[in-house]
């Protein structure tokens, strides 16, 4: 009976041995599935060169208003452009070929104030209210597609101040990276190809001299070394950051005007529609 009752005892305790082995296994085994998903989805996160665009390569944009360091008295700023063999309004004859979020306003032009998010101009005279403060103004011509034309008359950079006061003079001979894309919010299919896009003014880059440092979600880095417009896929629903850097062959940041700037978007789901 005793030699029973400790071969029971025996039995009982190789069991839970064997069921905390199982289970230590299996926790293991979640933990590394986990992990290796995390890294999986991260990794889905691509940024590749985006598919050829119609180009304009007699595309001229020069800018009338503001004029080159003016000071404008009051806070209501008005800025006159002529385009010259390039149609605003229009939509880019590629539009319906490529994956991208269009604008159903057509063609344009990003107007970007310091570096912050652009304002889309679908005509040569707009006015907006500013607050007093010194101000560049780079202009550039875009497709419906946001994609910026990148051909040396097409773009204009100047600086104004706006309001009385000393104003801090900005070097446009210097160096200067600005931010144009990703923007705003993506629905549906427009989620799936995102367009990554910057303009630069008296740099060129290239594999052995200055990059721009592109940091997705604070996570994945990309050097990108060809002024060309680029695709972003596989980012997540929701909040997204881009962060773009200009920097040296050594990777150190340009002494620069406009420099290193992160914007935040985001990604949502397509709304259901209601049945009819």
């Amino acid at each position: 009976m005793k030699n029973l009752f400790l071969s029971f005892v025996s039995l009982f305790f190789l069991l839970a041995v064997a069921s905390c082995d199982s289970s230590s296994t299996q926790e293991a085994e979640s933990t590394d599935t986990t992990s290796t998903d995390v890294e999986t989805q991260a990794a889905e996160v691509s940024l590749s060169p985006a598919p050829a665009s119609v180009d304009y390569p007699d595309a001229i944009l020069e800018i009338n208003a503001p004029a080159e360091g003016e000071t404008i008295s009051g806070n209501t700023v008005s800025f006159n452009y002529e385009v010259t063999n390039y149609e605003l309004g229009a939509q880019t004859s590629d539009a319906n070929d490529k994956p991208l979020a269009n604008s159903g306003k057509g063609q344009h032009i990003h107007l970007i104030l310091n570096n912050r998010p652009y304002y889309a101009l679908y005509e040569p005279n707009y006015e907006m209210e500013l607050e007093n403060g010194h101000y560049v103004a780079l202009s550039f011509l875009s497709r419906s597609y946001h994609e910026s034309v990148k051909q040396p008359e097409a773009f204009t950079v100047s600086q104004f101040t706006v309001g009385e006061g000393e104003s801090e003079e900005v070097d446009l001979s210097a160096p200067m990276l600005f931010y144009s894309r990703p923007k705003g919010t993506y629905t549906g299919a427009d989620t799936e190809k995102v367009l990554f896009d910057f303009y630069l003014v008296n740099t060129e880059i290239g594999s052995n001299g200055n990059q721009v440092k592109v940091t997705v979600n604070g996570e994945q880095e990309f050097m990108v070394d060809e002024w060309a417009p680029m695709i972003l896929e596989g980012l997540p629903m929701g909040e997204n950051t881009v962060k773009i850097e200009l920097v040296d062959s050594e990777g150190k940041l340009v002494d620069s005007p406009f420099n290193s700037e992160e914007r935040t978007f985001t990604l949502e789901e397509a709304s259901e529609q209601p049945a009819s």
